[in-house]
């Protein structure tokens, strides 16, 4: 059985989608199919249900790293004080700034700069200059026509590519697997490497269940 979501079940779970999320579920049952995402309904619900967490129910494109002063060291406890080295109020409602720090020289961010151009994007907020990567290779194994990542990241947004990212993303990470154990919490790490937001993933799961069992 293949499933994909439909123009009402997005209009329910996402009214404010921004026009090209939508464009891009509605166009998207190859890419559903592609990366097995549509075999069963667990996994279609987890997948949706990460995605609405992650993007704000369809209607965020870029990591929002404008923190303020009081936020940062809730966010990023080891580095900025009481309990890091850093001075919060030198970073707060500085994005650019926040993330070259908070992202150098990690994640494959080895370039000046990479920390902000390679910050979370897209329908599952892929970070870093190694993920842009990882991504590209694995949709140009596909689809020879694939836009390279890391030299145009924002391709990450566009209604052709956000779809068949995310779901290269989900596939590479063994998420379908996850899924069909119904693991929200081993969903979770993959996609954010913690347990970030699990509340709010999981009633987006139950929502998601509820629409597509």
């Amino acid at each position: 059985m293949s499933i994909q979501p439909t123009s009402d079940q997005i209009d329910r779970l996402a009214p404010s989608a921004r026009s090209s999320y939508r464009a891009a579920f509605l166009a998207g049952q190859e890419a559903f199919d592609r990366f097995r995402i549509s075999d069963n309904a667990l996994r279609i619900a987890h997948f949706m249900a990460q995605v609405l967490h992650e993007c704000e129910a369809l209607t965020v494109q870029f990591e929002n790293l404008n923190y303020s002063a009081q936020r940062l060291p809730v966010v990023w406890p080891s580095r900025f004080q009481p309990q890091g080295p850093l001075d919060p109020m030198d970073y707060a409602n500085a994005p650019e700034k926040l993330a070259n720090e908070v992202y150098g020289g990690r994640m494959g961010n080895l370039q000046e700069g990479d920390g902000y151009l390679f910050r979370g994007r897209g329908l599952l907020q892929m970070t870093g200059r190694d993920e842009y990567a990882k991504v590209t290779g694995i949709l140009r194994d596909i689809y020879p026509e694939s836009p390279d990542f890391t030299e145009s990241p924002d391709v990450a947004i566009d209604a052709v590519w956000c779809l068949r990212a995310a779901g290269a993303v989900w596939q590479w990470k063994g998420c379908n697997e996850l899924a069909d154990q119904d693991s929200i919490r081993a969903v979770t790490r993959a996609i954010n490497g913690g347990l970030i937001g699990l509340a709010d993933r999981m009633e987006w799961l139950r929502r998601t269940k509820s629409t597509w069992q």
